[in-house]
């Protein structure tokens, strides 16, 4: 059954505007995951990852950007506060292990590509400030998973980056069409 939200990828440009910021190439009306390709074969490869954030609900977003990381960063990763935290919450998604994925975020390291898994999973919905209700916006969740990929691809050079690039997006074709129906 596929996970997809969107029937064209322009409904995810309508849904989120903020995706219009991060991705330059505008979609015709055509499948998601057909422009999710384009992207990715286009002049701005790199907009493939943002569209990928944006295209998976909360959840996949935050297990694509934690299978993204893993798939990506060296063995060093498996001690990754975030990451860990991020997985939890995936397997968990509780407002609890939210909230716990939350806090080492926010006492993680900036530069460190797991700490934004861990942000993606915190402002996956719930409130933003514990007892303070103030919902998280609809798209926070892809910006931080996009930031976090985007992050780890950057520490890669030619064609490391390519291939890493290229895994990232399929992983999310994968995970975004398990029924095969990808154009």
């Amino acid at each position: 059954m596929s996970r997809l939200r969107f029937s064209t990828a322009r409904e995810v440009f309508e849904t989120f505007p903020s995706v219009g910021k991060a991705i330059a190439t505008r979609p015709v009306a055509e499948h998601p995951l057909a422009f999710l390709r384009r992207l990715a074969q286009g002049p701005a490869p790199s907009e493939a990852i943002g569209f990928a954030a944006y295209l998976l609900p909360r959840r996949e977003a935050v297990w694509w950007a934690a299978q993204s990381l893993r798939g990506v960063q060296p063995a060093s990763a498996a001690a990754d506060e975030g990451l860990v935290a991020a997985e939890a919450w995936v397997r968990d998604p509780r407002d609890e292990t939210r909230r716990a994925a939350l806090a080492v975020a926010d006492a993680g390291d900036p530069a460190h590509p797991g700490t934004w898994a861990a942000f993606a999973a915190g402002y996956s919905g719930g409130s933003m400030v514990e007892g303070h209700t103030v919902p998280c916006p609809p798209d926070l969740t892809a910006k931080m998973a996009r930031i976090a990929v985007l992050i780890a691809i950057g520490r890669l050079s030619g064609r490391e980056h390519q291939a890493a690039l290229r895994n990232c997006v399929e992983a999310c074709i994968r995970l975004a069409d398990d029924d095969g129906k990808t154009s």
